[in-house]
């Protein structure tokens, strides 16, 4: 399933939407909190590492742990939506789990289930930044009304296409949305910024009120720190108060650095501000 790729466009589709919605159609639910989980599906990580980052999410809906995060909260209910990303030259967003309230362990259990038989798809390129547009347009389409609004990204590399991370960042943070983030830091001698990613997703990535990351050093952590991550997101509290990075704090880490790389290989690769950064 794909939604529209163009962020400033939602307005217009949405207020078409309400014109002719009826008039006797159901109030929405109110939820405790909307989640976005933005994964990295590019062609860096290999095809045993995507199954796994698929597995931790699958675990983690089916974790009695999860369950009870769900259940103390004001309402008892979470809305999820669950979206792979890579590159933006071609734009591959797609969503593979549409947005889903979960009131009960079964309502997990069934998102899990829609995840383990969904295939896992891969596209070059690492543009954060789209991933982070795409996700705030979609709360638009959300049937519910959050008392929270999070977007979860986990990827391993830093943004090399699209807008620059930092201005996707700092509109989705205004929007009142926080950003958290799963940095996935395997062993790669190859790779030099793996090494130092956590300190990109502090500086450049996360964003919001009690924003946090929790880097993916060994294969078995998918499966842990996912459940630790969705757990904390639930609670809307941060899962190491050292790794909270508060908006607008100055960053210690370049976070133009993949952008300016890119720049050598395909030139001006940065969506015009024209284009980005419109109201929804």
């Amino acid at each position: 399933m794909r939604y529209p790729k163009a962020p400033w466009l939602l307005p217009a589709l949405v207020a078409g939407l309400l014109a002719v919605a009826p008039a006797w159609q159901q109030a929405p639910d109110e939820v405790d909190l909307a989640l976005v989980l933005a994964v990295d599906i590019s062609t860096s990580m290999d095809p045993a590492e995507q199954s796994l980052q698929r597995q931790g999410y699958v675990e983690a809906f089916r974790s009695p742990s999860v369950h009870q995060a769900i259940h103390s909260g004001t309402l008892g209910r979470i809305a999820v939506i669950y979206v792979e990303w890579a590159g933006a030259h071609p734009h591959i967003q797609n969503v593979v789990v549409p947005w889903t309230v979960l009131e009960s362990p079964q309502d997990s259990h069934s998102f899990a289930d829609r995840l383990t038989r969904a295939p896992i798809r891969r596209g070059a390129g690492t543009s954060i930044s789209e991933a982070i547009d795409f996700s705030l347009a979609l709360f638009s389409f959300g049937p519910f009304l959050p008392a929270r609004r999070v977007i979860d990204i986990s990827g391993d590399g830093s943004n090399n296409q699209g807008p620059l991370v930092t201005e996707s960042r700092d509109r989705a943070v205004a929007r009142g949305v926080t950003i958290n983030g799963l940095p996935i830091m395997l062993s790669r001698p190859e790779r030099r910024e793996d090494a130092t990613l956590d300190a990109y997703y502090r500086d450049c990535v996360i964003g919001g009120s009690n924003a946090f990351m929790i880097p993916v050093r060994e294969p078995k952590q998918f499966l842990t720190e996912t459940r630790t991550k969705i757990v904390n997101e639930i609670a809307g509290m941060p899962a190491t108060a050292g790794l909270v990075q508060p908006a607008g704090v100055s960053p210690q880490t370049d976070c133009d650095t993949s952008e300016s790389l890119w720049d050598d290989i395909i030139p001006a690769p940065h969506a015009p501000s024209s284009t980005v950064g419109h109201e929804l």
